[in-house]
């Protein structure tokens, strides 16, 4: 059974993203409160999920049959590839491709039940579902319901074969035309043509690099912004902590004047009374001595 701190933060990955620091915050503020040290740690090292992640975490977390059925595909799929088993293979990447629309279908419908204006990377959903498809650690993730962003992954799938046209000395025959038998007479292209392949395959390769660079570059950027975030979000919650306890003391020292204040003005009436009580008795002093003058002026002789 889920323990309350796992509900909490359960809470916290399937509502939007954009209510994810203060409500976080509030969770580490009522923890901290309460003494309860380790659940205000545990809730701080969380980290906000981006949209496409929140959009995961969704499903995994509303829906999670559908999740466990990804991930007994993804083992059909692993092993019709090392059985080499091209039939089985081709019906369980069409399955694969069915399986991920619909779950990216069933995802955008609980977002936007959650949060209808809120505008949804489908494709990030896609790829990320696609993603645990071939890799288990990120089907383990996507499982868990708290991933903090989309995962990609470039290596699994067919790849397309190329419709080349083919050269014969009667007319040209595409190789889809050409079947399977092998009967096509193949030549090499002219010089022309392959040139032309060459090129465009160095100008992919070229363009293949850049943008793998421009992607690690960006995520060493996104993870530098994420460690900056979590920094100003742990010196807004310590700065807000110092407000609170000074608030806390402001209100201390104000009971503490407001009684002074009160001690004053009940010692100042007392003061007062002592004076007035004081007054009398030196007029009462007053009186008996002349009094007693009085008398002894009148003594006989």
């Amino acid at each position: 059974m889920p323990s309350a701190t796992d509900e909490l933060i359960q809470q916290l990955y399937e509502s939007p993203p954009d209510g994810f620091v203060a409500a976080r915050t509030a969770a580490i503020d009522d923890a901290r409160k309460s003494g309860d040290r380790a659940t205000a740690k545990r809730l701080a090292a969380l980290k906000k999920p981006t949209v496409a992640a929140w959009v995961v975490n969704l499903l995994a977390l509303r829906k999670p049959a559908l999740i466990e059925e990804l991930v007994e595909l993804s083992s059909s799929l692993r092993e019709a590839q090392r059985g080499l088993d091209g039939a089985a293979l081709r019906e369980l990447t069409n399955q694969r491709r069915q399986v991920v629309a619909a779950l990216v279908s069933a995802a955008s419908k609980l977002a936007r039940a959650e949060e209808p204006s809120i505008k949804l990377p489908l494709g990030e959903v896609e790829a990320t579902l696609t993603a645990a498809l071939a890799e288990p650690d990120i089907a383990a993730q996507v499982r868990t319901g708290r991933l903090i962003r989309a995962a990609t992954y470039a290596g699994f799938g067919e790849v397309p074969r190329p419709r080349l046209r083919l050269v014969t000395d009667e007319a040209d025959v595409s190789a889809d035309d050409a079947g399977d038998d092998g009967d096509a007479e193949v030549v090499e292209f002219p010089r022309e043509r392959a040139a032309a392949a060459e090129r465009r395959r160095r100008e992919f390769e070229l363009r293949r690099r850049e943008l793998r660079r421009e992607l690690s570059n960006a995520q060493s950027a996104e993870k530098r912004a994420d460690d900056q975030l979590e920094r100003a979000e742990a010196a807004e919650r310590d700065a807000g902590h110092l407000v609170d306890d000074l608030d806390a003391e402001l209100a201390e020292l104000e009971r503490k004047r407001t009684e002074a204040q009160a001690d004053v003005a009940r010692r100042k009436q007392a003061r007062r009374l002592a004076e007035r009580e004081a007054a009398a008795a030196r007029r009462q002093v007053g009186d008996v001595q002349a009094a007693l003058e009085d008398l002894e002026s009148d003594e006989p002789e």
